[in-house]
């Protein structure tokens, strides 16, 4: 769903509060389409200490079917085609695969193997359109993956599934909206009452993308944080060509391999939404993990190690809510932010251009219609 540019009469002004994932991106999309884009947040241009810097920026529908509902699989499903389209348009090269995810378990957890399978066959029997997993053997494993052959000797391919740097598809996003014409203001702490007064006296659109700086305007139960920690390694020894998981009753963690001998790890999922430094204990558990996958992960450097709070509604799912004449609030997106952002952009777009929502219902986006925000203009 590539935007039509609109006529001169319909290119009305947007004002989107936060530039995040989800900000930036909908930015260039309303810019390319010819409207005057107007971007405020409260940080930096680097995005420092987002959720959108920091996550590993994954591309697994079929993997996060396991811990997720069915229509954000189906989100995810529907964003792995948009992204190369959404990708190729930017004003700088943005690294993206889809090489698949592979997952892998020691002999001691195998009954969390057959629980995973068992998950993955109930989403792939609701949603027809994933492909299958397919069970590796020991050699199939080793072509697939050698660098793992030694170690592992059995495991589960993912097809389709893929991944994109996130460090190099901001700063594309933000020259691309420079190059657009966008006017763009950092360190521009806005509230959207703030952002209402501006549409009474200018008209326009109001977009509120801030994640987790809008929660005092979404209705109780309100938006919550849930922690997670991350470590960005260097390990160019490791030779892991494709996002790789390994299956633990306590700890499952993600591997994803980056440019340059870059990986960032993560799995921890905490209900709070302190922002201190990570623990000891949660950095051991993932950089053990890491190097029962890989013993190339011992001569590894820590580049980064990250704490984060994703913004997250109380059933865990994105939502995107009227809450009053062309006062949109897109929020919700949890871990699965670059999963899904495809989908909520054209969402977006499409009741922007045209009013309708049959997108977000055939995704099984909850798109709430009825204004109901204390700030209505």
């Amino acid at each position: 769903m590539i935007p039509t540019p609109l006529s001169p009469s319909e290119r009305e002004p947007v004002l989107i509060l936060g530039a995040g994932l989800m900000g930036r991106l909908l930015g260039v999309g309303l810019a390319r389409a010819g409207h005057m884009v107007r971007l405020v947040d409260a940080g930096d241009a680097q995005g420092s200490g987002g959720a959108a810097r920091v996550a590993a920026a994954m591309l697994a529908p079929l993997a996060e079917s396991a811990v997720t509902e069915a229509s954000v699989v189906a989100m995810g499903q529907y964003a792995l085609g948009r992204w190369p389209e959404l990708l190729r348009p930017l004003n700088q090269p943005v690294f993206f695969q889809q090489a698949g995810t592979l997952i892998l378990w020691h002999r001691q957890d195998a009954g969390e193997a057959q629980r995973f399978r068992q998950l993955l066959a109930a989403t792939t029997q609701a949603l027809p359109s994933l492909p299958q997993p397919e069970a590796l053997d020991g050699p199939r494993l080793a072509t697939l993956e050698p660098a793992v052959a030694e170690r592992f000797h059995q495991g589960l391919y993912l097809p389709s599934e893929g991944q994109l740097d996130n460090r190099q598809l901001l700063p594309a996003l933000t020259a691309t909206l420079q190059a657009l014409g966008t006017d763009i203001e950092w360190h521009t702490p806005w509230t959207l009452e703030q952002a209402c007064e501006h549409q009474r006296r200018h008209g326009g659109w109001v977009l509120d993308c801030r994640g987790l700086g809008a929660r005092h305007d979404w209705p109780a139960p309100a938006l919550r944080g849930v922690r997670g920690e991350v470590v960005r390694l260097h390990a160019p020894g490791v030779t892991l060509q494709r996002p790789t998981r390994l299956l633990h009753p306590r700890y499952p963690i993600y591997i994803a391999p980056k440019p340059d001998g870059v990986f960032v790890i993560g799995a921890t999922e905490i209900e709070t939404d302190d922002l201190s430094p990570a623990s000891v204990r949660s950095t051991l558990e993932l950089l053990s993990a890491a190097y029962a996958v890989h013993p190339g992960f011992g001569e590894a450097r820590i580049l980064e190690l990250n704490t984060q709070c994703r913004p997250t509604l109380p059933d865990n799912l994105p939502a995107v809510r009227i809450c009053a004449p062309r006062v949109l609030q897109v929020n919700g997106l949890y871990r699965h932010g670059y999963m899904i952002a495809p989908a909520l952009h054209d969402a977006v777009l499409q009741h922007m251009h045209g009013g309708g929502t049959e997108l977000a219902a055939r995704l099984g986006l909850r798109f709430e219609t009825e204004p109901a925000c204390a700030v209505a203009p």
